[in-house]
């Protein structure tokens, strides 16, 4: 169950979700080989309830030795600050400085600028053209939002999109890296850098000045820890938003019965979020190390194997969402919670404001433009971490 010599996958090369046979091969490996071998000491994890009880059991399955695939704590690297690679209690203790910026309350008081913004991008789009929708809305309004919490001045907000793509292509290794974009990194950095500083001299009410004046383990966070704090919550905000919108947007072209069902009825749309999310999936997996001897789904694993839990195929578990999972279905029941967010401690932070900014742009979207057409192939950012269109020609008419 755990080694299939005639299949060849590596989830740790950048564009292997691109692959034209990706998902069939992921129906493959949950009914034949979910816990399978594929580096030694490398397993991916496919089934849903397997990777859901990997993520409620840190003790057994820790954070803090790795959790991107090509992380580079794996590599002799360091990261400080990163919520992503904690397990309790400090893991807890870092996430409580922000809990209240992300509860549903503090969310729902963001609804108005949101849609404000939403509208004034869509009123700037072109008719009857072909505009690129990752250029034209879903990109511009998460960073919008994210820099609106992080108190960023509008003049600097045009740079992000570019640092936010660069940070994602650093998860595979610096390596990996392009010069320039090793470039954007260093900018994205010294930026980040200076706005702590700017906001430890002029505090406003902003998470940035939050933080640095935050105390966690009975210290101040360094200049490093809050450089990747504030990081990590701009590519999260920014890249698991966008992709949400622009996938979401062409499952839905791409199944004009349903977008219709819910231009119709917009109190449907909250359902057709969460299913744009289990069919998207915008992260694609992330990763544990197991501390000691176990089972996952009733097979061993060793201790200091690496878990590759791919989320994409968790949501297309036919286990956990029926035979119609490898099918989209904007009216899907909400039985059980999908994997896009991840699961358990780890569960994103921003989960709740993605869903209400993609909640919002469907709906303005569908009131404006419900006949909007996808005009051509989409462009694919390579990652092993985001499957999400980097470009996508359009036309709102």
């Amino acid at each position: 169950m755990t080694a299939r010599p005639d299949l060849d996958i590596d989830p740790g090369t950048p564009g292997f979700f691109l692959q034209p046979d990706y998902y069939e091969l992921l129906a493959r490996l949950r009914a034949e080989a979910p816990v399978f071998e594929y580096s030694p000491g490398v397993k991916a994890i496919t089934r849903y309830h397997d990777i859901r009880e990997i993520s409620r059991d840190p003790e057994t399955f820790c954070s803090g030795r790795g959790a991107l695939v090509n992380d580079p704590l794996r590599q002799g690297g360091t990261i400080d600050g990163s919520i992503l690679h904690m397990d309790p209690p400090r893991h807890r203790s870092w996430r409580r400085l922000l809990n209240r910026e992300f509860t549903a309350r503090a969310v729902e008081r963001m609804e108005e600028g949101i849609r404000t913004r939403v509208h004034r991008l869509l009123d700037a789009i072109p008719r009857a053209e072909v505009v690129d929708l990752v250029d034209a809305l879903a990109a511009p309004l998460p960073v919008l939002v994210i820099c609106d919490l992080l108190g960023v001045p509008d003049a600097d907000r045009d740079d992000f999109r570019r640092w936010s793509d660069a940070t994602i292509l650093a998860s595979d290794g610096r390596a990996a890296l392009p010069p320039a974009a090793l470039q954007d990194v260093m900018e994205l950095v010294a930026f980040l850098e200076q706005l702590a500083r700017d906001k430890a001299a002029n505090p406003a009410g902003d998470i940035v000045s939050l933080l640095v004046s935050s105390e966690v383990e009975g210290r101040r966070l360094s200049a490093a820890e809050l450089v990747t704090f504030n990081m990590s919550l701009l590519v999260a905000g920014n890249e698991t938003t966008r992709h949400l919108i622009s996938g979401g947007m062409m499952a839905l072209a791409e199944h004009p019965d349903q977008r219709a069902a819910l231009a119709a009825d917009p109190a449907m749309i909250p359902t057709a979020v969460e299913e744009c999310l289990r069919w998207v999936t915008p992260i694609q997996q992330f990763a544990r190390t197991v501390t000691r001897d176990a089972e996952v789904g009733g097979i061993p694993v060793a201790e200091d194997d690496y878990l590759v839990m791919l989320y994409a195929s968790g949501n297309r578990d036919e286990a956990a969402f029926g035979p119609t999972a490898d099918r989209f279905d904007a009216t899907r029941p909400i039985q059980l919670p999908n994997l896009a967010f991840g699961f358990g401690e780890h569960l994103c932070l921003g989960a709740a404001l993605a869903r209400l900014e993609a909640r919002v742009v469907f709906e303005a979207l569908l009131e404006r433009f419900p006949a909007y057409e996808i005009a051509g192939a989409a462009e694919w950012l390579p990652s092993s971490l985001v499957r999400g269109p980097d470009a996508v020609p359009v036309i709102f008419g």
